[in-house]
């Protein structure tokens, strides 16, 4: 399944952080797809470690891609993040993380009708577990996606 890229062109990246987030992050570019649209690092001053100031922004973007900008019956909910791996550029004097996530996630209503079913027939000798977790796992869609961050000017 494809999601719709956010794009910077209309407001900056901490624009929208801020207005979609209520958090305020030291930010300039894009929102990482490329390495051209690589997010700029521009201060860390909570000195949070820089993987975890990369993973929030990776999660801002993936529930603003897969959430909050579609219309509710087509939101995914339920959504995990990991780092997959991690590799380093240096081009033109700046230095970039390219960082790969694996993204699972659910719809919001699939996940609903899930949690209801484990928590209705839990513990009942017809409610098969196996069968409801591997259905789970089958309303689950995995995306990879990579994200790009110029670190410049935080390293």
């Amino acid at each position: 399944m494809q999601f719709k890229q956010i794009s910077a062109n209309n407001s900056p990246i901490q624009d929208v952080i801020l207005a979609a987030f209520d958090t305020r992050i030291d930010v300039a570019g894009g929102w990482g797809y490329t390495q051209k649209e690589a997010t700029v690092l521009t201060d860390n001053p909570q000195l949070l470690p820089l993987e975890q100031l990369e993973h929030m922004l990776v999660s801002m973007r993936t529930y603003l891609e897969m959430n909050m900008t579609l219309p509710k019956e087509a939101r995914y909910g339920s959504i995990n993040i990991n780092e997959k791996t991690r590799e380093l550029y240096s081009e033109n004097n700046k230095t970039y993380h390219k960082v790969t996530y694996k993204i699972s996630a659910m719809k919001e209503s699939d996940y609903a009708t899930f949690i209801e079913e484990y928590k209705e027939g839990y513990g009942k000798a017809s409610f098969d577990v196996e069968a409801h977790f591997r259905r789970r796992k089958e309303a689950t869609l995995i995306r990879i996606m990579p994200y790009w961050f110029n670190v410049s000017q935080i390293n």
